[in-house]
């Protein structure tokens, strides 16, 4: 690097190895720096960020204290802490794929494996502030949320023959803009241009970003295919599917695409998050609280570490237990009641009354003491909950419904309908999922855990019709449950052999029934009365 460049760049490192450190150290005085700041936690460099201008920050990803170098650079990104214009390089001992794959995600500057010589140091420290000086003001009116002016920057630089090591970055930053302030059309033939010359990765994934947005599925999916067999581009591919058949109401196959992004890159809790939203589209509730509980093991000590986070999990718990079978639900309620102590040990201060006594009546009806949930529940004030999340909505929602007082519960729903439309969110998964609640909790009086019980009550009692609508019913809300699906499947062959025929409704649920038995692990009684189901199937065909 250009001594006199060196000399007037700002450093801050963040590394807590005392040998990395002296390393580096050593590096950057043999190369010229001198206003360097050492930090070892990320508390520090925090109060060191917010207080100074840096030009660069050299950070190891495995910071031992707190948070750790992920989680401090993605809070300095979710927070906007530091600008564009600074540069933030990312060093580290570990280079397995899952960590290459969240640092890749994160988008640093740089990245160095250690151990790394002066000579790399000098080479990546230069091209970081190079291509920050150069990009300035594009920088700065992007954090100015400008992105039109940022775009008329971006000409400047690409009209400089001077520039050309920096093209690429460059147009790339053009396509990300134009996506950016929604000019979907013209991202579209920027992007098809870019390709026209060189197929470069990143174009031919905004281009499919433009597909999206404009509709166009199928070009989107015929691109989306190619892209998530190569391996630079999978991850993102992955991702663009699941938003693809989130577009598409395919919640099932958007859940697979999310599921395949966490096992390429478990770092990402945002992923996680949409895995459990997804999960509860699908009513896949064991799904749901296996993603949950990722949410917590990554988000620990991150931006996402609030009281929702040990909440969701906690709720996400009960779920799985309402509609598991009674051998396991006391584990999970076991494994539920783990994450309120760790709840209540995190945020010790914070009101949570109200959330917890809900969920303390949910884990008393679990446990079939209806009396001590009711006598919860009517302590409760449902006209004044105005501080309380649209989650939070959503869970006394269903405490009041498996109790049997579905007025409250639906009074309750329409509460969260409410506080989500004043989020002005009317797509997202929240939404689609209390409009899914609102159609199930009116069209079902029985709760989860009941409806199993009683449909088999009807079937031998002979109420062939009632035991069919709520075997359906249960089915509905717990479609991946082979239990159900079995007492399903043989209730719908009693109709088809009574009824000579079967409709095209029935037909379907028989489907679905044998769909879900055959992705199952059967037990060996299961796996007879199926064989058994299906001959009486092949009798009436």
């Amino acid at each position: 690097m250009n001594l006199q460049l060196a000399r007037q760049t700002r450093l801050l490192i963040a590394e807590d190895q005392a040998l990395a450190k002296s390393h580096i150290k050593y590096a950057l005085e043999q190369l010229g720096f001198q206003h360097i700041d050492y930090v070892d936690r990320a508390a520090y460099a925090l109060t060191s960020l917010r207080t100074r201008q840096y030009d660069v920050i050299v950070c190891a990803y495995d910071l031992r204290q707190e948070q750790g170098g992920y989680n401090l650079f993605e809070q300095l990104k979710t927070e906007k802490i530091i600008p564009l214009t600074t540069g933030f390089i990312f060093t580290s001992a570990d280079t397995a794929i899952d960590v290459v794959h969240a640092i890749i995600e994160l988008q640093p500057d740089e990245f160095l494996a250690k151990p790394f010589s002066v000579n790399e140091l000098d080479k990546r420290l230069s091209k970081v502030v190079t291509r920050k000086k150069v990009f300035h003001d594009v920088y700065r009116y992007m954090d100015e949320q400008n992105p039109e002016q940022a775009l008329k920057e971006l000409e400047f630089i690409l009209v400089e023959p001077k520039n050309a090591e920096h093209f690429p970055l460059a147009l790339k930053t053009k396509g990300d803009l134009l996506l950016l302030n929604r000019q979907f059309e013209n991202a579209k033939l920027f992007y098809q241009s870019i390709i026209n010359i060189q197929n470069f990765t990143w174009a031919k994934l905004g281009l499919v970003q433009c597909y999206i947005h404009l509709d166009e599925f199928d070009d989107a999916e015929r691109d989306l295919i190619q892209l998530a067999l190569q391996p630079e581009s999978m991850l993102s591919a992955y991702d663009l599917l699941a938003e693809l058949q989130i577009k598409l109401e395919a919640y099932g196959e958007a859940l697979e695409c999310v599921n395949v992004a966490s096992d390429i890159s478990p770092r990402n809790v945002m992923r996680h998050i949409t895995a459990v939203q997804l999960a509860r589209l699908t009513h896949d509730y064991e799904g749901q609280f296996n993603s949950a509980k990722k949410v917590v093991r990554f988000g620990k000590n991150s931006v996402h570490d609030t009281p929702e986070m040990y909440l969701s999990v906690t709720r996400a718990g009960i779920d799985f237990a309402m509609t598991a079978e009674t051998s396991q639900t006391n584990k999970i309620i076991k494994q539920s009641n783990e994450y309120l102590r760790q709840l209540k040990s995190a945020y010790p201060k914070v009101n949570l009354d109200h959330q917890l006594q809900v969920i303390s009546a949910r884990i008393h009806y679990l446990k079939d003491e209806n009396d001590k949930a009711k006598d919860l529940l009517d302590a409760l004030d449902i006209d004044n909950l105005e501080e309380q999340s649209v989650e939070t909505l959503l869970d006394s929602a269903k405490a009041f419904h498996d109790l049997g007082l579905r007025g409250s519960a639906l009074k309750l729903l329409d509460k969260a309908t409410l506080r989500q439309k004043e989020l002005d969110a009317p797509n997202s998964l929240l939404s689609r999922y209390i409009n899914q609640e609102v159609v199930e909790k009116t069209a079902i009086s029985i709760s989860p855990k009941n409806l199993n019980d009683v449909a088999v009550v009807q079937y031998k009692r002979g109420e062939l019709a009632k035991s069919y609508q709520t075997f359906e019913q249960a089915f509905r809300v717990m479609p991946h449950n082979p239990a159900i699906a079995l007492n399903l499947l043989q209730a719908s062959a009693m109709r088809r052999s009574r009824e000579g025929k079967a409709e095209a409704s029935l037909n379907s649920v028989m489907k679905k029934c044998r769909f879900t038995l055959e992705s199952a692990s059967l037990s060996e009684e299961q796996s007879q009365r199926y064989e058994t189901v299906k001959g009486l199937l092949d009798q009436v065909v």
